[in-house]
């Protein structure tokens, strides 16, 4: 597939501070028009000293990316790896030092994902009229079986990869001596799921515990490293580009789907911020109709970021307060 994403809607003269001279590390980069290029594009045409353009499956989009960054003059390369395979998570580790100059990286961006077909979590198949006991037994069986190895190949990607990632980098990070920064992108769908995309929801959900985790394992080199979670919306990639005129899926949180260029705008205003203000925070992306828009054109939108807190209500459970179980 060519290179096809609009190049200068990537440049940010407002908000270069939130990459210039940093080292950074996309994973999941790789797919044309996607939340990773676009990640990778702000980065590189902002300033960036390096860009480790991470893919698995994408290699001929992840080149094509390469290559257009480096046209622009930036240090570009590419980095093959799968994310679940900590092997092969592994291999990277030296290469990718060594093009950062015999650094880690400073700025790991973790953002490699799937989505799920679709199914609904602990609804059976409707029954086909003249269908057999047995042929629909085996027909029930057979998608039960597609629809969690959907949802685990998710799952593995998000959580296995995001945890290994931060693992090795943050390490690297604590030997050197190094400040690093991390960010994870999720959903929105963590913290309000829709029907049949079950593992991507309990995906996302997990990954917000991630910077809280790994702060308490630092433990004296917790200073070393900061990081932040982003909740996105719908965004239009080819993964969600089938569903962009359905109201019905994107409709309750926004008027419209957002373009990468205009996510990754918000998302370098939101990167630009001092680091002892994101540290350890979780952020959601807010789209709403603007109240002025060109009736010929796309609805206008704003996007405002809202920080999200999970307030953890802790209460005694009456009739096991009134009489608690003793043990001598």
């Amino acid at each position: 597939m060519a290179y096809t994403a609009p190049t200068d809607a990537f440049r940010f003269d407002e908000f270069r501070s939130a990459v210039e001279g940093k080292r950074v590390l996309i994973t999941g980069a790789g797919k044309d028009g996607g939340i990773g290029q676009a990640m990778a594009l702000s980065a590189g045409l902002n300033g960036a000293d390096s860009v480790g353009i991470h893919f698995h499956r994408s290699y001929e989009d992840g080149f094509d990316l390469v290559d257009r960054l480096r046209d622009e003059g930036v240090h570009a390369f590419p980095v093959q790896a799968d994310v679940t395979n900590l092997r092969d998570l592994w291999a990277i580790r030296s290469y990718v030092i060594d093009q950062m100059g015999g650094l880690p990286p400073n700025l790991v961006i973790c953002n490699s994902g799937l989505t799920e077909s679709g199914y609904n979590l602990g609804r059976t198949l409707r029954q086909v009229e003249g269908e057999s006991s047995s042929l629909r037994r085996a027909r029930v069986r057979q998608a039960f079986i597609e629809n969690l190895e959907q949802s685990r190949l998710v799952l593995d990607t998000k959580v296995d990869g995001f945890l290994a990632s931060t693992h090795l980098w943050a390490g690297e990070a604590v030997y050197a001596g190094e400040q690093a920064q991390f960010v994870y992108v999720s959903s929105r769908q963590a913290v309000d799921p829709g029907p049949a995309v079950p593992g991507y929801a309990l995906s996302n959900w997990a990954v917000l515990q991630l910077p809280k985790v790994l702060k308490v394992n630092l433990g004296r080199s917790a200073d070393l490293v900061t990081c932040f979670t982003l909740l996105l919306p719908f965004i239009r990639t080819g993964m969600t580009n089938e569903y962009a005129g359905n109201e019905r899926v994107f409709g309750r949180w926004q008027p419209r789907m957002l373009e990468p260029c205009e996510m990754a705008e918000a998302f370098m205003a939101l990167l630009a911020r001092p680091t002892d203000e994101t540290d350890g925070a979780m952020y959601e992306l807010m789209v709403s109709a603007a109240e002025e828009t060109d009736p010929l054109g796309p609805p206008a939108v704003e996007l405002v970021w809202h920080q999200l807190a999970l307030n953890l209500d802790e209460q005694p459970v009456d009739w096991s307060a009134a009489d608690p179980l003793r043990f001598v």
